[in-house]
């Protein structure tokens, strides 16, 4: 059988068989390395403290915070004796740890100058390994802020004393809560999610034991009495939350997407269609 076709003055070639084009799966480029708090090109990145979602419950809990501190001076203000409540909870506590004064001695010199200046320092160091600047910042700032506060401010205006000291807020409480409100807060959310959540909240757990640790350590040695360790509790606890929602405001999340986190799950690239590809 001819393939071609007669013409005139010769013959035709015959055309060209078609083929369907072919369907190629879009080309897919390996994801970037980003390092924790980086973008891509290797800049710094501010990665929020704080997830949009949890925002308005840390405003909530600082209002609180604040109001506990002000009920708790008004109440207790110019006080040189033990209230109905301290006297209930003060003399168990006694009782129930005074048979180990060297724990209570160790966890005393714990929330002294220091250990707390050293583990600001640790903190402030693991930001800055990790190249997370606004957590560095929490760090260094949040728990001298909450002292300073306490030390210079609360205490001399609340004037309450025990054994002729100013005793509210406890000192104590107060850096022992910032350190631990500084290492869940950097926990919570942090840029690449390396550790897994259920490592970050036995973390952050820990150290809210130890900073509660310490306070009813003072309460038991008789160096506060126990509305003085929940003063404190509110005000370092409380200037976390302030310094972490200031941050956030003054220095938001560059443009561009972020990475997975409470607020923002991953995202997953869509499977490649069977029997696509050349």
């Amino acid at each position: 059988m001819e393939r071609g076709a007669r013409v005139r003055g010769g013959w035709r070639q015959p055309a060209p068989e078609r083929r369907p084009p072919e369907r190629r799966p879009p080309e897919r480029r390996p994801p970037e390395r980003q390092t924790a708090g980086h973008q891509s090109s290797g800049h710094p990145r501010a990665v929020r403290l704080l997830p949009v979602s949890l925002r308005l419950p840390a405003a909530s809990l600082l209002a609180c915070c604040v109001i506990v501190t002000v009920l708790l001076g008004i109440a207790f203000a110019g006080q040189r004796h033990a209230g109905r409540l301290d006297t209930a909870i003060d003399t168990p506590v006694k009782s129930a740890l005074n048979g180990f004064p060297w724990l209570l001695k160790v966890l005393d010199i714990t929330g002294t100058l220091i250990p707390v200046t050293l583990l600001t320092l640790a903190l402030v160091l693991a930001c800055v390994v990790t190249r997370r600047w606004s957590g560095a910042i929490l760090a260094a700032v949040a728990t001298p802020a909450a002292s300073a506060l306490t030390e210079g401010a609360l205490k001399p205006l609340v004037d309450r004393t025990m054994g002729g000291a100013l005793s509210f807020p406890s000192g104590h409480a107060t850096s022992m809560f910032a350190l631990a409100g500084t290492c869940a807060v950097l926990l919570l959310d942090p840029p690449g999610h390396r550790i897994t959540g259920a490592v970050r909240l036995m973390l952050a757990s820990l150290a809210l034991l130890a900073a509660t640790a310490v306070a009813i350590a003072m309460v038991a040695r008789g160096s506060h009495y126990f509305t003085d360790a929940v003063g404190g509790t509110a005000v370092g606890t409380g200037t976390v939350l302030a310094c972490a929602l200031c941050l956030d405001r003054l220095w938001p999340d560059p443009p561009g997407p972020a990475p997975p986190g409470p607020d923002r799950p991953a995202r997953r690239e869509p499977a490649a269609r069977p029997g696509t590809g050349g």
